[in-house]
């Protein structure tokens, strides 16, 4: 059997989810940017990022700017986009030194949010041909929103259904500017009003106009005992509540 060398390049593509204006620090790699998002207004149209290196060797970063949407299941799309003024497009960080990148807004406010991500990515480096080797490189892709006119903080819950022991929770921003779902708490309840199941589901960035489905399943040996689902979705702006009433045909398989 013949070997050949083998290189392996891991890209590790990082989305904080955070509403804090805190630095991110990649530990593994030990290199930071700092705000973590952008907001821009009629008043604010640019600003200031800062890459710090605190390894023992100079990185290479390239940057580029992505309109950021989501689909129809609320997965976040990304597509390059000339919206965005910003420099450097690549630049050289030497260990213990930091680097600004510099961003504005080329656009004209509108009527409802724009939402983008500068993406700050580590180029890797050279490898020799000889023997494996694994490249972790990581990528960061900064938020950046240009808010409208008047903002709109809004939001439903769409019709909830089950079938099989699925429970589906469509939500949707009914607003004109994103919002950060915290934690959507399922809660089954009993025909003695007792809790008989309760389960927490992350949450994400949901842009405007946007609906994203959230799924759980129910345990079969549960799911008959639950007669309603009381569902409690916490954003960073404002709580929604609703509920199913449950048949015994939703839980069969």
């Amino acid at each position: 059997m013949r070997r050949f060398p083998v290189k392996i390049i891991f890209i590790a593509s990082v989305s904080l989810f955070s509403i804090v204006q805190a630095p991110f620090i990649c530990s593994g790699q030990d290199w930071g940017v700092s705000p973590i998002r952008l907001d821009f207004t009629t008043k604010v149209t640019s600003g200031i990022l800062t890459v710090s290196n605190g390894t023992p060797d100079k990185i290479n970063y390239q940057i580029k700017a992505f309109e950021w949407a989501q689909d129809g299941e609320g997965k976040d799309k990304y597509t390059e986009t000339a919206d965005i003024i910003f420099f450097p497009k690549m630049m050289v960080v030497e260990p213990g030194d930091k680097k600004i990148i510099r961003a504005g807004m080329k656009v004209p406010r509108a009527d409802r949010e724009k939402s983008y991500r500068l993406f700050i990515e580590e180029i890797p480096k050279p490898q020799k041909a000889e023997g494996a080797h694994i490249t972790f490189t990581i990528r960061f892709g900064v938020p950046i929103f240009f808010k409208p006119v008047k903002e709109e903080f809004k939001g439903v819950i769409e019709k909830i259904s089950m079938d099989k022991g699925i429970l589906t929770v469509p939500i949707k921003n009914t607003g004109n500017s994103h919002f950060v779902i915290q934690t959507i708490t399922v809660k089954g309840i009993g025909a003695d009003k007792e809790t008989v199941f309760s389960r927490d589901l992350p949450g994400w960035y949901l842009l405007n106009g946007v609906t994203r489905q959230y799924t759980t399943e129910i345990p079969k040996e549960l799911c008959g005992k639950i007669v309603k689902l009381e569902i409690d979705a916490k954003t960073d702006q404002f709580t929604v509540k609703d509920s199913l009433d449950v048949q015994r045909a939703m839980c069969l398989q």
